[in-house]
């Protein structure tokens, strides 16, 4: 079972700590790599940025993929915002969710059907999260800097249906975060085993 106490202590250790950093800087650079999705507003782009905070949560705990997503943003705050640190709010917001939730699960017993569950939850979670960072934090943000209708607009292009901010949230964000829990998911479940005995 997910011992959390364990768990606090252990993060502390010189490995897990080099374990951590080096994960961080590994997603923080495959953050500069990212990729528009056809069906998504021009806003909301595909990257692979939260895939080593994943593997980090299922290896090592979730407090530590937590850690890597934070210091993730921290690095992209300090040498490449543009948002002022809106952005990388929000980015650790929604990528946390996921994190958090699906190696929490994962932790509570170390089998597939759980790393299964945690990452469906997990996209389920990241989902609602990215609905509300968006409608509070990164819409808000960027209405002052564009007119609200351009980012509406935005979307519309994509989706007719996208008329006003909540059916940007219903059909732009939403069907984004769950594409991109899916994409992550698929890509771990890859990963995982290859590169698990590395950092564990």
């Amino acid at each position: 079972m997910y011992n959390q106490a364990t768990t606090k202590k252990n993060l502390f250790t010189t490995s897990v700590l080099v374990k951590i950093s080096i994960l961080s800087v590994i997603s923080y650079l495959i953050m500069f790599i990212e990729f528009p999705i056809i069906f998504a507003p021009g806003f909301l782009k595909l990257d692979f940025s939260d895939i080593p905070a994943i593997i980090g949560g299922f290896a090592l705990g979730p407090v530590a993929g937590i850690f890597i997503e934070l210091i993730k943003n921290l690095l992209h705050f300090v040498t490449k915002s543009s948002t002022g640190g809106v952005g990388e709010i929000a980015n650790f917001l929604i990528g946390g969710a996921f994190v958090f939730i699906s190696s929490g699960i994962y932790h509570l017993k170390k089998n597939k059907r759980n790393a299964i569950i945690g990452c469906l939850i997990g996209t389920i979670g990241m989902s609602i999260v990215g609905a509300l960072a968006n409608y509070y934090i990164l819409i808000p943000f960027y209405a002052n800097m564009f007119p609200i209708d351009a980012i509406v607009q935005m979307g519309t292009v994509v989706n007719k249906n996208i008329v006003d901010v909540k059916t940007l949230i219903y059909y732009g964000v939403v069907p984004f975060n769950i594409f991109k829990g899916i994409v992550m998911s698929v890509v771990t479940a890859v990963l995982y085993k290859k590169v698990s005995c590395i950092i564990k």
